[in-house]
């Protein structure tokens, strides 16, 4: 599926496959993302559900931001 999200995935192979959602996420507070040099790093190990603890971004509102922008969710919880 061209619009699905695994937030599973590292951060980096996720703008990867959508590039348009780096500035929805920088702007959900994943503002490290709009340095390259840290996409390129610690995105390449950190996933979106990790990255959200560290940021202190509710995971909840990523998917919601995610699912309202139209893209289907996966990796949410084990077995999802």
């Amino acid at each position: 599926m061209q619009n699905q999200v695994d937030l599973s995935l590292p951060v980096a192979k996720t703008i990867e496959q959508h590039p348009e959602l780096l500035e929805l996420l920088v702007d959900l507070g994943f503002t490290p993302l709009s340095n390259p040099v840290m996409r390129n790093t610690v995105g390449q190990v950190t996933t979106l559900k990790a990255g959200a603890k560290m940021v202190g971004v509710p995971l909840e509102k990523i998917v919601s931001a995610l699912e309202n922008n139209g893209y289907d969710v996966i990796g949410v919880a084990d077995g999802k």
